[in-house]
Order: structure tokens, then C-alpha cells, then sequence
């Protein structure tokens, strides 16, 4: 049953910076749920302390201590600083009292144009129409929860072996199955939305790469919420460079008329997925 993603990332006051949350099994990812929805909870509740539209979400930066469990939760958070210009926030997600991701976001208007360029404009895709499907074979367990929450169609890279002499880069269109709005928290979940390249490039699906550390820089803020829902995004990913256990994923996000909205950047564990289920 399909079920709005903002009731799903959703938080409700508490007082003295203190949120609840709670998290859903139909965005697991094997042993808990996608880093992106944890960030997305978390971008929510830093949203509401900052409680000023003026001032937008430019940067979040999530480390992941342990998969939070499905059910309640609660997200602290503090305004470490509110200058005249920017605004710095750190908050703490917890379940039964025990850390499961800490963050740091900063907020900002705009400075107005000045210095603008954009040396990464939207790759040439396919309409999403005429690409298939994005296929993140399962293994014995079944395909992750978090697979019917997203509509992801591959249209970009290699689909062969991995090549560890130039890496993996893979990309497509994106969209949530059921948004009711195009915000930053939406972005947030979405730099984590795709398979990871390395799973998409491997087909082999012994292994995982659960999220250690994720960044999101959000770009074109005023204009988000022009975006359709229901529309697309495009998208890229890519690694290069898997070493001692630990790869590296660039993401660039592009709303389907071509306009940068978010970077992202995220630092993975490679771990062998039978021993996450065992």
C-alpha cells in the first residue's frame, strides 16, 4: 500500500529542540532503513528549529553510527549559531536512547548572482519512457523494501563487469512513487535513491555497501517547489575508488528541465551481505 512520503518522514515537536519521528519498514534496505530517508527525517526536524523559509537548507552532512529500527525515534536538535548570513545547526538521532546518526546542516539565503557558472549540465538521457527499469537483482532475500518507493530508470553507463581501471558510473531518471511536494527534505532522500554503481556495474549482490558518511549540497533552492511531484529528475553516480573496505559516490541531481538542484557525496562500507542477514 502506497503511503505519501511526507507521513513518512514526518516529526512532530516535542519542546526544548526535541522531535519525534519514526521510521518504516517499506524503506529498509536489508538491515535498516536507506540512508537517504534517514537524512531526510533528520534535514525535517533541523527545518523546523530553523522555522524560517528565508533560509533554506545549502548543506547537510549525516554519519550513520547503526540502523535505526523500525518504529519511534527522536531527532535533537540545536542551533549552534544563527548569523546574520548563515545559520548552523547539529542534531542527534536516537531510539531507546542509544545514537544511531549524528548531523551537521548549515542555512542560508541566497547572496544574490555575482560570480555563476555551471560546468555540469544535465547529461543526454532518453526520455524515461523509452529506458527500462532499473533491475538491483535481489539474492536470496528478496529485493530491498526501499525498491517500491522509488521508480528509477537506467539510461546512463556501463552496464558490463566492474572495471576497476576507470571505475563505475551509472544514472538515469528518478521519482518518488508518491511525494505530494518537491522540497529539500525529498532532494536529501534522493542523493541516496539509486542503487549504489558498484551494484548496478557488479551484478554480483553478495555484498552490500551500507552509508558511513553522506553529504548533500543543495543547489537551486528557489525554485524547488515549482517542481511537478510527479516528474522526473535526472541523475548520476558514480566510484571510483573502492579501497581497505571503504568506496567513495559522487551523485549530481537535475530537475528534468536541466537545472542542478543537488551534489552529493557519501563514503560506504563494503560488507558481505550474508553476514548482515546472519
Amino acid at each position: 500500500m502506497s503511503v505519501r512520503f511526507e507521513e513518512e518522514t514526518a516529526v512532530s515537536p516535542l519542546g526544548g529542540g526535541r522531535y519525534a519521528a519514526s521510521f518504516s519498514r517499506d524503506w529498509f534496505v536489508f538491515a535498516g532503513p536507506n540512508g537517504g530517508v534517514v537524512a531526510a527525517v533528520v534535514l525535517r526536524a533541523c527545518m523546523a528549529e530553523i522555522a524560517d523559509g528565508s533560509r533554506p537548507p545549502r548543506t547537510l552532512t549525516v554519519h550513520y553510527l547503526a540502523p535505526p529500527a523500525e518504529g519511534p525515534a527522536e531527532v535533537q536538535v540545536t542551533v549552534e549559531r544563527a548569523g546574520r548570513g548563515i545559520s548552523f545547526v547539529s542534531a542527534r538521532l536516537t531510539q531507546a536512547g542509544a545514537a544511531k546518526a549524528t548531523a551537521l546542516a548549515a542555512f542560508g539565503p541566497a547572496r544574490g548572482e555575482g560570480m555563476r557558472w555551471d560546468a555540469r549540465p544535465r547529461p543526454e538521457l532518453p526520455p524515461p519512457g523509452e529506458c527500462p527499469e532499473l533491475d538491483e537483482a535481489s539474492g536470496e532475500n528478496g529485493p530491498p523494501a526501499i525498491r517500491d518507493r522509488w521508480e528509477c530508470r537506467w539510461g546512463l553507463g556501463d552496464n558490463g563487469p566492474l572495471d576497476a581501471d576507470r571505475g563505475t558510473l551509472t544514472g538515469g531518471w528518478l521519482r518518488a512513487r508518491d511525494a505530494a511536494v518537491v522540497d529539500h527534505v525529498l532532494v536529501a532522500a534522493m542523493a541516496d535513491a539509486w542503487a549504489p554503481p558498484m551494484i548496478v556495474r557488479r551484478g554480483d549482490h553478495v555484498f552490500g555497501v551500507p552509508t558511513v558518511e553522506l553529504t548533500v549540497h543543495f543547489r537551486d533552492s528557489a525554485d524547488l517547489a515549482t517542481l511537478d511531484p510527479k516528474g522526473w529528475f535526472a541523475c548520476t553516480f558514480h566510484t571510483d575508488v573502492v579501497q581497505e573496505g571503504f568506496a567513495e559516490e559522487d551523485g549530481c541531481i537535475w530537475s528534468a528541465d536541466g537545472r542542478l538542484v543537488a551534489m552529493s557525496r557519501q563514503l560506504a562500507a563494503v560488507v558481505d551481505r550474508r553476514e548482515v542477514h546472519r
